[in-house]
């Protein structure tokens, strides 16, 4: 039996907007989503129920802690919900869209003029200081999630194991979620009392006053499933250009398993991106995440970034128009399967949040990634603060070891300022990003005279 609707849910319902006034706040949203997917979530909060009151608080937190345990960007997924509950699928794709396309759009243009200009000394000087306050942003990144995701000795234990396996073991990413979920479906069949209901065969009553039944939810995956997969296998199958299959099927895998956003994102691609497929360098992905956190729209907009360098060169020199080809096969591997999770679980919302064996497995996903994130701080770490790093070999355990002498001091001095400014002044990430990277192009400038 679906429980009844919570009286505040008629808030949302009562002053529903048009579908031409909520996709001008759809839009507004994707212009002015700087800072980060906290700053976002504030924002959409601040538009969306405070002040149109178009959703209630309890339905914002309810979709809020959803989006968190999907995979994929929570912001944008979070905003698809908000035009999916106003105005069904319609709704839910114009959200979702006016929330990437404008910071797409930049990154594009950004990603092509560093493909071109990357490398010069002002470039290299200037991209110095935001390497510096990015692996601060990561490191503060770090702190924010393990503070909500580890609750308990076992979820720790599950953060540490998850670390050992990715940076001594490089246990592939998807390996390391899976087991965790196992585990937190393990966990939760433990926990006392059984699980409230189960779905009605016939029709759920679910969020929104809107009925749904499973084959109605079946019919939504494969829907999504087709238009998401069949593009990329029409790529793979005709192009004459193997990188975008190559891109395509990366990205794809990547969606599927990037558990607590754009931070776990570049831990399987400095894993698999930088080392395996030797599209780009490691100083080179934060130089990405650093245009990403300078743009609007959601961190993983730094998957654009990779696929776009990694097309570009894959011919002789640089060409813009692979780079481009590369950059669209990205977006769509990488956003495409957001629809498809929020269309088809939105529904279900409430029903998941009260299973004690989904609800286990998806916390323990959540510690899991804690861990992926403190191998990419230790890996970022290494490799931008010292320009030598050796790997040795022993057995199945890799490690990692700096030379000493390659320490480079003026990134670590604008490291320390980021953390201080971030940290301890709690300036804005735009502000810090700012300052680092002009006192980076300074510091360039004067050691060239």
């Amino acid at each position: 039996m679906a429980k009844d609707i919570n009286p505040d849910a008629e808030i949302g319902r009562s002053q529903a907007p048009s579908l031409r006034e909520a996709s001008a706040l759809w839009w507004k949203i994707g212009i002015l989503s700087f800072g980060g997917p906290a700053a976002q979530i504030a924002l959409m909060h601040k538009l969306i129920v405070d002040e149109k009151r178009w959703l209630s608080e309890p339905q914002f937190l309810n979709a809020l802690s959803f989006c968190m345990l999907l995979p994929g960007p929570e912001a944008m997924q979070l905003a698809t919900y908000a035009g999916w509950r106003l105005h069904g699928v319609k709704g839910g794709l114009v959200a979702g869209l006016a929330f990437v396309l404008p910071g797409a759009l930049v990154v594009l243009l950004l990603s092509a003029a560093y493909a071109l200009f990357g490398h010069t000394p002002l470039a290299a000087s200037l991209f110095l200081g935001i390497k510096a306050a990015v692996l601060i942003i990561v490191l503060e990144a770090l702190l924010r999630v393990s503070r909500k995701a580890l609750h308990g000795l076992g979820h720790w234990l599950i953060a540490a194991f998850a670390f050992v396996a990715i940076f001594f073991l490089e246990a592939p990413f998807p390996v390391i979620i899976l087991c965790a979920g196992l585990y937190g479906l393990w966990h939760g069949s433990r926990q006392k009392g059984k699980e409230p209901g189960r779905v009605d065969e016939e029709a759920l009553t679910v969020d929104g006053g809107r009925a749904v039944s499973p084959a109605q939810t079946v019919k939504s995956i494969l829907l999504w499933l087709g238009i998401w997969l069949l593009p990329l296998a029409l790529l793979l199958w005709l192009s004459p250009m193997a990188i975008l299959g190559t891109i395509g099927l990366f990205f794809s895998k990547l969606a599927m398993v990037t558990f607590g956003g754009a931070y776990a994102v570049l831990a399987y691609m400095a894993q698999d991106a930088v080392s395996q497929y030797g599209w780009l360098s490691a100083p080179e992905m934060l130089d990405g995440l650093g245009l990403a956190e300078t743009t609007p729209g959601p961190l993983i907009l730094v998957t654009e970034f990779v696929g776009f360098l990694a097309a570009a060169r894959s011919g002789e020199g640089i060409n813009l128009w692979y780079g481009l080809a590369g950059a669209m096969v990205t977006l769509w591997a990488t956003f495409a399967p957001c629809f498809l999770w929020v269309f088809a679980g939105a529904p279900y919302i409430e029903w998941i949040s009260e299973r004690p064996r989904l609800r286990e497995a998806l916390r323990a996903i959540t510690a899991a990634v804690v861990g992926v994130i403190l191998n990419l701080s230790v890996w970022f770490g290494l490799h931008v603060l010292f320009a030598t790093v050796d790997k040795h070999s022993f057995g199945w355990i890799s490690i990692y070891q700096p030379e000493w002498g390659s320490l480079e001091p003026v990134l670590l001095l604008l490291a320390l300022l980021a953390g201080y400014l971030l940290h301890w002044r709690q300036w804005s990430i735009m502000a810090c990003l700012a300052t680092t990277g002009a006192l980076g192009a300074i510091s360039g400038f004067v050691g060239g005279i």
